[in-house]
């Protein structure tokens, strides 16, 4: 093969690994029922599809090729084993017979794999900081450090944590399937959540160079889908309709060199007007149904923001009516943060900045740089220089994005 089609087989594959990766992962788990053995056939069929592709070419159908060889590979290492280790022979011989039986069998209620691999990381039976963390692991693929740093924690504290909730779920005998209809509804908070906090670590990733991670938003937005397909529930309408709303905005969220843009100054002609009419229409059909809650309080306040014309023509009263419902029906001091900042676009600067300020005095997210970001640019409006340089400087102690933390040394450098 020439050097130039060796390139292209290698960036076919590095491709398929970025796009495809967790969804060969998924499919791997449900046949070969553990994660560790999926993981590593996963990853040994990726290195055979560079070897082999580049002597065969790429095969019509490359996640079916690569599911196909991992499950082999899998095998074949537990037959490997077993030579050294006689309990591993009947594991081998089992494997084998299920992996053929899965693989041929069609489930009919749900066709995405990882959709059951969500309400496995997502069972009741593991607590909610283990569900998040091994859904953004397994079924995102994060990596183990990304996720320490949302959490706050060191990555061995979290790879023990994974490692745990591994061995609950293999244990514990957790099936790795959808629930039926009727289990479905308790256990529908779990992953809702989850698929929300994938959603933001896309459209707003926690740390690193890029403020958007698009293949966390897309694959969000795309188990929203699945999921409103297998439970037509008005709160799985209101998440959709929420990140839909959101994600409208990719476009205009930064510039060529990747910094933040406001909201204020967004270019709103580069919002995808297609996301944004099924978004709308999705929150008006929750909101209909009356039996809504705060993804769909959520997803109104987006809606608001998006059909407006301009900043100036928003309506800010609508606004802080919903936030008002949202702070009934989820109290959080983020909440109630974003509150104040709609009430300082309705009635001054002033206004929402006292209420800034009497969240902060009380101790509520002192660590937390949008609060002294939302305070700094307040005082920057009412022309408070130096309170607002203290609050930019406050923000960027505990930012960790880096177009966020450039954004604010230039609103720092624009004070003087």
């Amino acid at each position: 093969m020439s050097e130039s089609s060796t390139a292209q087989v290698r960036h076919k594959v590095d491709e398929l690994y970025r796009m495809e990766s967790r969804r060969v992962f998924a499919t791997l788990i449900r046949l070969l029922g553990d994660f560790d053995l999926a993981e590593e056939a996963m990853h040994e069929a990726f290195t055979a599809a560079v070897e082999q592709w580049q002597r065969d070419g790429i095969p019509r159908n490359p996640r079916a090729w690569l599911v196909s060889t991992g499950r082999f590979k899998a095998i074949d290492s537990v037959r490997r084993r077993s030579r050294f280790d006689a309990s591993l022979e009947e594991l081998a011989r089992r494997l084998e017979e299920i992996a053929e039986d899965k693989a041929e069998k069609a489930n009919h209620e749900v066709e995405d794999d990882r959709l059951r691999l969500i309400f496995t990381c997502c069972h009741p039976s593991l607590s909610p900081e283990l569900q998040v963390a091994l859904t953004l692991r397994e079924v995102c693929g994060l990596k183990t450090e990304e996720i320490a740093s949302a959490f706050l924690i060191t990555p061995p504290t979290l790879a023990q944590r994974i490692v745990r909730a591994k061995a609950k779920i293999r244990d514990a005998g957790i099936p790795y399937e959808v629930p039926s209809l009727a289990e479905l509804p308790p256990r529908l908070d779990a992953v809702l959540s989850v698929i929300y906090l994938v959603f933001n670590e896309g459209y707003s990733a926690s740390s690193g160079e890029s403020l958007i991670r698009v293949d966390l938003s897309e694959e969000a937005i795309r188990l929203g889908r699945l999921l409103l397909e297998l439970l037509p529930d008005s709160e799985v309408m209101g998440l959709l309709a929420l990140m839909l709303l959101q994600e409208s905005r990719r476009d205009a969220r930064a510039n060529s060199d990747g910094d933040v843009i406001l909201l204020e100054d967004q270019d709103r002609s580069l919002w995808n007007r297609q996301q944004i009419s099924e978004g709308t229409t999705l929150v008006n059909r929750s909101i209909a149904s009356r039996e809504y809650g705060i993804y769909t309080i959520q997803a109104a306040i987006a809606s608001v923001h998006a059909n407006s014309p301009t900043a100036a023509a928003t309506d800010w009263a609508q606004i802080v009516s919903w936030y008002d419902l949202l702070l009934q029906a989820e109290p959080s001091s983020i909440v109630e943060l974003n509150r104040a900042v709609a009430v300082a676009m309705q009635e001054g600067p002033l206004v929402g900045l006292e209420l800034v300020e009497s969240i902060l005095e009380r101790g509520d997210l002192v660590e937390y740089h949008l609060a002294h970001a939302a305070r700094a640019d307040l005082c920057r409006r009412l022309g408070r220089t130096e309170d607002a340089k203290k609050s930019y400087e406050s923000a960027l102690n505990f930012a960790r994005q880096k177009p966020e933390r450039r954004f604010l040394e230039k609103r720092i450098i624009e004070l003087g």
